[in-house]
């Protein structure tokens, strides 16, 4: 059995303190995702989850990298894939853009007023995001 790594998470608010002490929001969404709702940072990547493993190495070793994607779940792994893969200093956005934009952090893109009202797609479970 190999070895798991378990990813610190934080929340976007977290996420947003990090990002004014210098991390690096890394954003593994696919291009159509960010094409219709983007995070308004300056200082991100976009590296699609479907090219990750071939475009890792652009995230830089030496610095707080913080992961994120829609709702949580694909930046969990490949937060998982970048710790297995010699970086320290990784963490993983909680509920992702869902929650981000629902708080009216910086977004933007075609959807992302309905976003800042807190409608999405999203299943509406007790419990979900």
């Amino acid at each position: 059995m190999s070895e798991q790594t378990l990813i610190k998470e934080i929340c976007p608010t977290t996420t947003r303190d990090w990002l004014a002490d210098g991390a690096l929001l890394v954003d593994v969404r696919e291009v159509q995702e960010t094409e219709a709702l983007a995070f308004d940072e300056a200082d991100m990547l976009r590296i699609p989850l479907s090219a990750f493993e071939e475009r890792y190495s652009e995230i830089p070793k030496d610095r707080t990298v913080v992961m994120a994607c829609r709702s949580g779940a694909r930046s969990l792994r490949a937060a998982g894939f970048l710790a297995n893969h010699g970086y320290d200093n990784v963490v993983n956005m909680q509920h992702g853009m869902l929650r981000w934009a629902e708080k009216g952090f910086p977004v933007k893109g075609s959807e992302a007023e309905k976003a800042r009202k807190g409608e999405s797609d999203c299943c509406s479970q007790p419990g979900c995001c």
